[in-house]
């Protein structure tokens, strides 16, 4: 502190010239350095720094001159050499720092830093409610550019919380048709609506297409679907069979569903299925497709044909990443039936259960290639019905395959 007054005494750069008229000494008019120090004094005075009154009172005598390295601008002052012993007790609170030049201040590097009394600068003031305090030997004050920081322009205001105020909404629901009118406006809102979930797209997707390498006889399988519609309201189309080489297929069939969505994870459907192999049959379909808990992709149907016969498939997927674009998928499906149905080979409750594992790597998401292992089992009256015809009612598949999209 004392250095700083010996500054703002040192401002009183030019002497005041003191006439004497007759044995009166009139008081010299105030020079343009003096009304410096006044302004200067001023400003620590708000800044917070006691400044004792009369300081800018010339400490030489009138016609001593003054160096000029002893008035340098004060926006240039080095406030690193100014003893703030004396501060201890001030409240940084209220400075106004948006007019200090901290370009000019002396750069800390990291040793200076961590000798730096945090705990005396006041900080605990600056904690906010519900904050932790901070630490500041972890903060990494070298690499903080002080001199271009710019302690005026920071806002401080807090940031609000809760809901909007009333007023946001208050203004007309349709301010712009008074501009643009409601013609135009109304062709707009027509495009806003069919490009956020109103436009028609078209999805196809291969999700099985496989070789399967079994004893007894290799055999190929399919499992196509795809959609044409909106978020809400679509046609589904689906195609599954499979067989052996250098015979009929065992099974093929192909559905023609409208699908509604009915919550943000499912779908209703229903609609036709057709068997395209063994005795004729046309069915009606109504079932649920979508995204179960844990991610669990389900499809499952209850078909009723036009022979009487009730029988429902569940069938359920679930990708498990390994990398982005390795994935293991773990598939199930199982097959019941209401009755009997001998020329089918299908016996009354669980007729078939098939456990697959498939690894695939995604070249592109629309196309991956795959290798897999398959089982299946007849069940029930449905194996008694393939020993009959002399097959095995246990089968496993080797796989490999394709999955693709667009």
């Amino acid at each position: 502190m004392r250095l700083l007054v010996a500054m703002l005494l040192a401002s009183a750069a030019t002497p005041a010239i003191a006439q004497d008229h007759s044995g009166h000494a009139m008081p010299g008019a105030q020079s343009p350095a003096q009304t410096e120090c006044e302004q200067e004094a001023a400003r620590h005075r708000a800044m917070g720094h006691p400044v004792p009154e009369g300081a800018c009172e010339p400490a030489s005598p009138p016609g001593e001159p003054v160096s000029a390295d002893r008035h340098e601008g004060r926006s240039g002052m080095d406030h690193s050499q100014m003893d703030h012993s004396q501060a201890e007790g001030m409240d940084h609170s209220t400075m106004d720092h948006s007019g200090m030049d901290h370009s000019q201040m002396p750069a800390m590097d990291d040793s200076t830093m961590e000798n730096m009394d945090h705990a005396a600068m006041g900080h605990e003031g600056m904690q906010s409610s519900g904050q932790a305090p901070m630490d500041h030997q972890a903060m990494d004050h070298g690499a903080m550019d002080h001199g271009t920081m710019d302690h005026g322009a920071m806002d401080m205001t807090p940031i609000p919380q809760g809901p909007p105020p009333a007023a946001a909404g208050s203004g007309p629901p349709r301010a712009a048709d008074a501009i643009w009118g409601a013609d135009a406006m109304r062709a707009s809102r027509d495009a806003l609506r069919a490009e956020n979930g109103g436009m028609n797209v078209f999805w196809f997707q291969g999700d099985r297409a496989e070789y399967r390498a079994r004893e007894g006889g290799d055999g190929y399988l399919w499992d196509v679907q795809g959609y044409y519609g909106g978020d809400l309201d679509k046609f589904w189309f689906k195609s599954e069979g499979e067989g052996t080489f250098g015979e009929k297929p065992e099974s093929a069939e192909i559905q023609g569903l409208w699908s509604h969505a009915i919550g943000p994870w499912w779908d209703l459907q229903a609609g036709v299925r057709q068997d395209l192999t063994g005795p004729e049959r046309t069915h009606a379909v109504i079932g649920v497709q979508g995204l179960a808990p844990y991610m669990f992709e389900v499809d499952a149907a209850a078909f009723l044909s036009t022979k009487g016969d009730l029988t429902a498939r569940v069938e359920a997927e679930l990708d498990q990443r390994i990398t982005q674009r390795l994935i293991l998928q773990p598939r199930a499906e199982v097959n019941l039936s209401a009755q009997d149905i001998p020329e089918l080979g299908v016996g009354a409750g669980l007729d078939t259960v098939e456990l697959g594992l498939r690894l695939r790597y995604e070249f592109a998401r629309e196309f991956a290639p795959y290798i897999g292992i398959e089982q299946e089992w007849k069940v029930g009256q449905s194996a008694d019905y393939a020993r009959l015809a002399g097959e095995d009612p246990n089968v496993t598949n080797y796989v490999v395959g394709v999955r693709f999209w667009f």
